[in-house]
């Protein structure tokens, strides 16, 4: 699927549709940007793809949107290591995967967009430029990239937008933020911090869940969180 300069692959389910479901919109996380700290991978997709995972369990209709240079484009038009490393949350990616977006949800008038890691730094940041989104998930998510590189004493994303100093999305847009007690990756108070200007987020930590662990088990409450608000 072309965007805005780079091609995606997605995948869909169409699930069980009805005149007004909404689609859900699933972003994965970073997948493997670099080798060791300075040497970036030759290609970022993900081993072991959360999102795909968890949309399987999903009975809604479903997209899994991927990114620029990802899932075999790593050497497409445009894809250098620095569009899965430094500028992984950058203007282009960003506008690419909303541009490709819309061609994908041209039959749906409502988004629930998800987003798990880095996806959910996306996902925050595509839902502030489409105009159908409704409700935005995040499970252990990179939402302050600043703080996060300072916390691994990284360099910062040089090139890439930061959720935490964007502006909050619109009050309509329901915003469900969930993160796990074990995550030393993205430590639930990294989380919770960079929603404070999020009007009406709720945040909730799972105690046995860690980074990339057994966000299996509770999805079943968190979609069926979602379908009750």
């Amino acid at each position: 699927m072309r965007g805005d300069g780079f091609s995606h692959v997605a995948y869909i389910k169409n699930g069980s549709a009805t005149p007004h479901s909404a689609l859900h919109v699933y972003l994965e996380g970073d997948g493997t940007p670099w080798v060791h700290r300075r040497v970036a991978a030759a290609d970022p997709t993900p081993r072991t793809p959360l999102m795909l995972e968890l949309m399987l369990l999903d009975p809604s209709p479903s997209l899994y949107l991927g990114r620029p240079c990802y899932h075999g484009l790593n050497t497409a038009k445009g894809c250098t290591p620095d569009m899965w490393t430094n500028r992984r949350y950058s203007e282009a990616v960003v506008a690419s995967m909303s541009a490709a977006l819309d061609r994908l949800s041209v039959d749906y008038q409502a988004l629930d967009i998800l987003g798990y890691s880095g996806g959910g730094a996306l996902a925050m940041l595509i839902a502030a430029r489409q105009p159908k989104t409704q409700t935005v998930i995040t499970i252990a998510a990179n939402l302050d990239t600043e703080r996060w590189a300072a916390l691994h004493k990284q360099q910062p994303l040089t090139g890439s937008l930061n959720p935490a100093t964007r502006p909050p999305l619109l009050p309509r847009i329901r915003q469900m933020h969930f993160a796990g007690a074990l995550d030393d990756n993205v430590p639930p108070m990294l989380v919770r911090d960079a929603l404070v200007r999020q009007q009406g987020a709720t945040f909730k930590v799972f105690p046995k869940q860690d980074h990339s662990c057994c966000w299996q088990d509770v999805w079943g409450e968190i979609l069926g969180g979602l379908a009750a608000d």
